[in-house]
């Protein structure tokens, strides 16, 4: 049986929403209105809550985790990793519109403007700017929805600028479309998995720290360390979810199920025991219902991984200007990703040394799962090139999306 309350039902089953030309204009009704923060989770940076949100993401740099090893840097003090930002809450995420429709993260475009350091307080500020309507292999009519996230620290200065996008599917839809039903968990061979092990225990050493990258030594052309991040289990999305501060139990999620109960539903695995819709993370059955072959990572995770990948090519002196990620396949349990960059393009702009980085996650199978592009400021050998500090202006050109 379902639970009934004045504001909706709970039910036994994922809602089966459907994407109508009504919906997709009340969706569209929206753009411009200011989002209530989901959340919010972790506000406060602190040498805690920097290295939790690193060990939800395998970060393994002392600058973002080590409260000692900040005070012998430029910046006398530990600072968060980029993507600290994303424990407020994950902005960009789909809570607004076409109910009943499954979303998923598709990606973000960051502009970072300062590091967050221990005793900041992190806000947000969140707004619809966008709706878009396509066609796709994987369910037919799909909605794409976009938020503009800005975060602010206590002085009300501006830390980061996000640019969210969702995709919305018809459950049913996707499940009929079976785009992904041939894909099973891989398996590796122990040479395979060895090889993996040995990439993700060497990635320490890879890490350029204090030795100074200068933007004049960086060519062209030039690849990233790859790194590595799988093969995906259990541990590595339960371990996300702490890093975020995640993990509402109880009357929190019966309360919140009560407010908006198609997000929501009495899972018979659980003994009805009420679930988020986006449980398809943990349970393979959820997966399968929104046209998934199995359960799937974290599309934040994943693009936090991929500003690891610059940061610890780029050194404690660099700054991550921009970062762009798109998730164009699912990751599944057992996948394995390789974060691989290489150098596209290097100038100088407001006075500043920049280098432009084409990025890419690739599976085991070789499929690129995540196309991305990353801007890092370098410090210069012109001394008429000022060094570059927080809070520095630089016009990145950054999409717009009506």
């Amino acid at each position: 049986m379902s639970s009934t309350t004045a504001q909706g039902e709970v039910g036994n089953a994922p809602a089966e929403g459907r994407i109508t030309d009504e919906a997709i204009a009340a969706a569209k009704a929206m753009i411009g209105l200011q989002l209530r923060p989901e959340g919010p989770y972790l506000q406060d940076a602190t040498a805690d809550t920097l290295r939790n949100w690193c060990n939800g993401i395998g970060d393994m740099n002392p600058l973002y985790r080590e409260h000692g090893y900040g005070p012998g840097t430029r910046y006398g003090t530990m600072v968060a990793h980029p993507m600290f930002p994303m424990a407020f809450g994950w902005l960009g995420r789909t809570r607004w519109g076409l109910p009943g429709v499954h979303g998923f993260y598709a990606g973000n475009d960051w502009e970072l403007f300062r590091h967050v350091r221990p005793g900041d307080r992190i806000s947000a500020v969140e707004r619809v700017v966008g709706v878009e309507v396509k066609e796709s292999k994987f369910s037919g009519r799909l909605v794409l929805q976009y938020v503009e996230a800005c975060y602010f620290n206590q002085r009300s200065e501006l830390v980061a600028r996000a640019l969210g996008t969702c995709t919305r599917h018809e459950r049913k839809a996707a499940r009929d479309a079976g785009k992904y039903k041939e894909i099973t968990q891989h398996e590796y061979t122990d040479e395979q998995r060895d090889s993996i092990d040995e990439m993700v225990l060497n990635e320490p050493k890879m890490i350029r720290g204090q030795a100074v990258r200068y933007w004049e030594d960086v060519q062209e052309g030039e690849e990233l360390p790859t790194i590595a991040r799988g093969p995906l289990s259990l541990m590595d999305t339960m371990g996300f979810l702490v890093g975020c501060g995640r993990g509402h139990t109880h009357g929190v999620v019966l309360q919140a199920a009560v407010k908006h109960p198609g997000h929501f539903f009495r899972n018979p695995e659980a003994g009805g025991g009420v679930e988020y819709t986006g449980i398809g993370h943990h349970r393979e059955s959820v997966a399968k219902e929104v046209g998934v072959p199995g359960t799937y990572d974290y599309g934040p995770q994943r693009s936090s991984w991929m500003a690891s990948l610059i940061t610890n090519w780029m050194g404690d002196a660099g700054f991550l200007k921009r970062v762009r990620t798109e998730m164009r396949r699912f990751n599944i349990m057992g996948d394995t990703t390789f974060c691989k960059g290489k150098v596209v393009r290097k100038y100088v702009k407001d006075k500043t040394g920049l280098v432009d980085i084409e990025i890419a996650a690739e599976n085991q199978r070789g499929e690129v799962t995540t196309p991305g592009i990353a801007t890092v400021a370098l410090p210069s050998r012109d001394v008429s090139l000022p060094a570059f500090i927080d809070g520095a202006s630089c016009d990145l050109e950054l999409p717009v999306v009506r």
